[in-house]
């Protein structure tokens, strides 16, 4: 399915986004349970601490799943995504607020198709951290 936005009322430089998200622990543990990775780092301070990292940290995969969202809310509908792909750069503690966002890079009228620059910021001490950087989305849109 093709989602709402359409091809003629989208320009390259048009921003995505931003679309934040409160971390919580509650929200890392249920999605180590719906994902079946009960990887310890994911869910004990103490194992976490061991490995270097102040406390639990959010899985790869829960960032990233945030900003399939906002791409996907942005397309109009989830099956307009054609491709997510992402470089993850940095970990995710509870507590912090990861924002999704992205621009438009460039446009294919024949195949309808919109090539997104991605990306996930979190704010750590006044100092932008990118979680998530050069990621890159394509998304079919209406005619």
């Amino acid at each position: 399915m093709i989602g709402s936005r359409r091809l003629a009322d989208v320009r390259a430089g048009d921003e995505i986004g931003p679309l934040p998200r409160l971390v919580t622990r509650e929200a890392i543990s249920a999605y180590a349970h719906a994902s079946g990775d009960l990887n310890p780092l994911h869910r004990d301070d103490d194992v976490a601490r061991t490995a270097g990292f102040p406390s639990v940290i959010a899985h790869g995969m829960f960032t990233m799943g945030h900003l399939a969202t906002c791409v996907a809310e942005w397309a109009g509908d989830a099956a307009s995504v054609v491709r997510l792909s992402v470089q993850f750069r940095a970990p995710v503690f509870p507590g912090e607020t990861i924002v999704a966002g992205g621009r438009v890079r460039g446009l294919d009228e024949v195949s309808c198709e919109a090539t997104l620059d991605v990306w996930v910021t979190v704010d750590r001490e006044g100092t932008t951290g990118h979680p998530i950087r050069r990621g890159e989305a394509v998304v079919r849109l209406r005619p």
